[in-house]
């Protein structure tokens, strides 16, 4: 059974609060204050002269659970809300793992999912580890690494409108083919193409993908927690992405599920990190103590295009 070993996170140190990032864009005050008075968000984490390269070592760097493994690690998945980070025929990922140590792993990019792409890279990560076929020559199990972090460098990676605004945090994460701990014991997407399109220059797209959104969201959780044997009063914490506060209120008033168990803490101080989101908050939950031996926690992502994606764990 797929499990997460380890999970490291990297946050750039320059805090911007959204109004810089509103007037720098261009957005009418009113947007600002959506974002800031409803969604509940404050501040997005920027690296000016940095490099998506950067991000991407810096959470690898501190993956303690990688130093000594680099061997056992057969695929590297990198995964992204947006297909394209840099200019061809430059190639973040192997560079990165030219830097690691880990050139003789397979590494591919998986951005089909969006925002939800980094639950998606899980699931392929467990399914390559499950068809590997043996262990290492040593006699160890094989390993996955998953990264996740991109650059906020054109206005579409900057903004999603009425939504969400994206900063540039990072998370690396060691997954092998089975463990005691953070088992994955069900996952499930639901993918919906009638929501695809530029939400900025349409309007009417824009206000049925957000009508459709609590729904669509809450039914593929409640898909997953179905195919673990899972009832929503048997998981610990909700585990979310930080596109706003706004659609996990929604969620929590559907549900009956306890607002206070949703992780909500990471949305103002950091923004919404890309497919990142549900690495770094796991990571948090895993700080703080939040979740003990035995404990069930989705993990739940939501990507436009539209992608919604729910994952129960067992920790």
């Amino acid at each position: 059974m797929t499990a997460l070993h380890a999970v490291a996170v990297h946050l750039p140190p320059s805090s911007v609060p959204i109004e810089q990032v509103g007037r720098r864009l261009g957005l009418p005050d009113r947007q600002t204050v959506l974002f800031r008075r409803f969604h509940g968000l404050d501040q997005v984490r920027l690296d000016p002269d940095g490099t998506v390269e950067d991000l991407l070592r810096a959470a690898a760097g501190a993956l303690a659970a990688l130093r000594g493994n680099e061997h056992r690690v057969a695929y590297v998945l990198y995964a992204t809300s947006l297909p394209v980070q840099t200019p061809y025929p430059h190639n973040p990922l192997r560079t990165l793992c030219r830097e690691l140590g880990l050139e003789h792993a397979l590494a591919f990019k998986v951005s089909h999912h969006a925002c939800a792409s980094g639950l998606l890279a899980i699931d392929l990560a467990g399914r390559l580890l499950a068809a590997h076929g043996g262990a290492t020559p040593a006699g160890e199990e094989p390993l996955a690494l998953v990264l996740a972090g991109e650059k906020t460098f054109t206005r579409d990676a900057q903004i999603a409108p009425e939504i969400s605004v994206f900063s540039e945090g990072a998370a690396a994460c060691l997954v092998g083919p089975g463990g005691d701990r953070d088992r994955v014991l069900s996952y499930r997407a639901a993918l919906r193409g009638e929501y695809d399109g530029r939400l900025s220059e349409d309007p009417a797209l824009l206000t049925a993908f957000n009508r459709a959104y609590p729904e669509l969201l809450e039914a593929v959780i409640r898909e997953a927690l179905d195919a673990a044997g899972t009832r929503l009063e048997e998981i610990k914490l909700i585990v979310p992405h930080n596109a706003n506060r706004i659609s996990w209120r929604s969620l929590s008033r559907r549900t009956g599920f306890p607002l206070e168990r949703i992780l909500l803490e990471n949305v103002a101080p950091y923004g919404h990190c890309f497919a990142a989101d549900a690495f770094i908050n796991l990571h948090t939950a895993t700080r703080q103590g939040l979740l003990r031996p035995g404990d069930r926690y989705l993990v739940a992502a939501a990507g436009i295009g539209a992608a919604f994606s729910a994952m129960v764990l067992e920790h």
